[in-house]
């Protein structure tokens, strides 16, 4: 394009008008060209009558042949040689119906390839006369639409991991879902098997390390038509378009097969398994929503890890069943903790020495008013993952305790165990909680025992210990529960301020195929209790042979069914009658 050394080049017939004319239109060119931006005044048909110099100066500096023209030539010419794609076309209708005067303007942001990369730019046109002529001005709004790109692209993946998050999965399952043509599609859920522990032991930046080649190795495993995407922390789907569900198991095997090899940061060798979950929706499925699918697929993983971890499960409508049932129950729960719908059967505890009935454990249970009396081990678990536990443990105490001190002030006195749950223990309430149901109900602390797991006192001895010491000095008893079914170290067991070890029933009842090493492991844990100070207690004795062996091997107390079942405390009376109390506890510790 040729341009005029007096700036802005002129249409060619200016010089025949009148000089009237001839200062206007130096004026106009003059306005045209004091804009900094790329701008035309074209007439009706397009025909370009003025260009400026920044015009000439964007075609020199994009190096760009189409752009060298000016005045005399068609805009709309030039923009349809730009690209023959639909949007030009509706850019150069837009502007045809502006110089008809059928709209007040346009403006619309539009991309060009050039020598120096794409180029966006911003065209804005209004009407200069009601002959129909437009001002055109084209702004390179390059820097803006790339910030604007990026935030969106940050928006849609994730920070660590580059790929795709949540939010965007979803929209790209959804659209999968919404394809008419589309095939069978499968959801993979994935996540790694003991990747708290790594984040635990060897700290956040290791843990984002392994979460990135993580992310590497699964999207090398995937086809060209799948998407890996990382949900948050180490969970992981996989969106396999035109898969069904055994294709999905294919995939998933690939997967878990990547896995065999550790991964490798710096000097460590870390080895991880995953547990993969897998949900497809048919070909002809209109109704699934990617919500219901990723859902689906989360259920099933954690069956998989339910079923013992490194395990691959394919969603089952059962699966979403059980879960509802949960929410149901959790719901009924809150009601029936606030109603009064729980009660306590009391287990006896038998002093082995003397064979007197030392004291009992407070064991609850749910009098349903549809399904009758529900076990604990059908709600408990429910109550732990809603945040029920420590209000029903406070119902526990409050209702042992009112218990207890009634027995004695009818003659009957009682030592009274009572459990605590883990997600209590860590809540930093438990002593007070436990005077509080002492000072309610005026039973001496010595008649309460608080049994608490030995893997949950594992999870934080410190605190384990501090909390003990405080309630063993106000005379309270503690226990260990379950000894021998976790893996706590022995220094942990000898720092902690207790008084009852007890063992776990795994031990005891293996005493009927394997007695010979089940009777050793029992004199060990018994000989590590007197170590230690502690009196032991040994539950699940279901057998006079059982009862007769863990009296010869040294335990203090003893539990179970050949004793007595648990009972309601009106029915535990009757048990007592003829049977003489000792109200015996174990040797305490002393304190500081």
């Amino acid at each position: 394009m040729s341009r005029t050394a007096a700036g802005p080049q002129l249409p060619l017939d200016v010089s025949h008008r009148d000089g009237g004319d001839r200062e206007n239109a130096d004026l106009v060119a003059g306005v045209l060209d004091a804009l900094p931006s790329p701008t035309v005044l074209i007439d009706a048909d397009g025909t370009m009558l003025l260009v400026n110099s920044a015009w000439a100066a964007a075609a020199d500096l994009l190096g760009d042949d189409r752009l060298r023209v000016g005045v005399g030539a068609n805009y709309y010419s030039v923009v349809l040689s730009l690209s023959a794609g639909p949007t030009n076309h509706e850019r150069v209708a837009a502007l045809r119906e502006l110089a008809q005067g059928r709209r007040e303007a346009v403006a619309v942001d539009y991309a060009l390839d050039t020598d120096l990369g794409l180029r966006w730019f911003h065209l804005q046109a209004s009407r200069a006369d009601r002959s129909g002529r437009v001002v055109v001005t084209h702004t390179d709004v390059t820097s803006r639409v790339e910030a604007e790109q990026a935030s969106a692209w940050q928006a849609r993946h994730d920070h660590l991991t580059d790929l795709p998050n949540r939010v965007h999965l979803h929209e790209l399952i959804d659209a999968e879902l919404r394809r008419r043509d589309r095939g069978a599609m499968s959801v993979l859920f994935l996540d790694a098997d003991g990747f708290k522990d790594v984040n635990d032991t060897l700290g956040h930046d290791v843990g984002d390390a392994l979460l990135r080649e993580l992310a590497s190795r699964l999207s090398s495993c995937t086809r060209d038509a799948d998407t890996v995407g990382r949900l948050g922390g180490d969970e992981f789907v996989v969106l396999c378009r035109n898969c069904d569900v055994d294709g999905a198991l294919r995939l998933a095997e690939r997967f878990q097969r990547t896995f065999d090899e550790p991964f490798v940061l710096g000097a460590r060798r870390i080895p991880l398994t995953v547990s993969i979950g897998v949900a497809t929706a048919a070909a002809d499925d209109d109704v699934t929503r990617s919500t219901d699918l990723v859902r689906d697929a989360d259920l099933a993983m954690y069956a998989a890890k339910g079923a013992g971890r490194n395990r691959v499960r394919v969603f089952h409508p059962d699966l979403r069943w059980a879960v509802e049932q949960k929410v149901l129950v959790a719901g009924e729960l809150r009601e029936a903790i606030e109603t009064g719908q729980l009660v306590l059967h009391y287990q006896p505890i038998q002093h082995l020495l003397s064979g007197e009935v030392s004291g009992a454990e407070a064991l609850v249970r749910w009098q349903h008013p549809e399904r009758g009396l529900v076990m604990p081990g059908d709600f408990i678990p429910v109550a732990e993952q809603n945040g029920l536990v420590v209000p029903l443990t406070r119902w526990v105490l409050q209702e042992a305790t009112r218990q207890t001190a009634a027995w004695e002030r009818a003659g009957v006195p009682m030592v009274t165990a009572v459990n605590i749950s883990a997600a209590h223990f860590g809540t930093g309430t438990l002593v007070a909680d436990v005077h509080d149901a002492l000072a309610a109900s005026g039973l001496a602390p010595e008649r309460l025992v608080l049994e608490l797991t030995e893997t949950s006192v594992a999870e934080d001895p410190v605190r384990a210990a501090a909390q003990f010491a405080q309630l063993r000095v106000t005379g309270v008893e503690v226990s260990i529960d379950d000894f021998g079914s976790g893996f706590s170290s022995l220094s942990q067991l000898v720092s902690i301020p207790a008084g009852i070890l007890k063992l776990d029933r795994s031990l005891v009842a293996g005493t009927e195929t394997r007695r010979s090493e089940s009777a050793a492991a029992i004199a060990a844990v018994v000989g590590l209790a007197t170590a230690c100070g502690m009196r032991s207690l040994a539950e699940g004795v279901e057998t006079a042979d059982q009862l007769t062996l863990v009296r010869e091997l040294g335990c203090t107390f003893a539990q179970g069914h050949h004793i007595a079942r648990p009972m309601p405390a009106a029915d535990l009376l009757s048990y007592l009658e003829g049977r003489r109390l000792t109200g015996r506890r174990p040797v305490r510790l002393r304190i500081g």
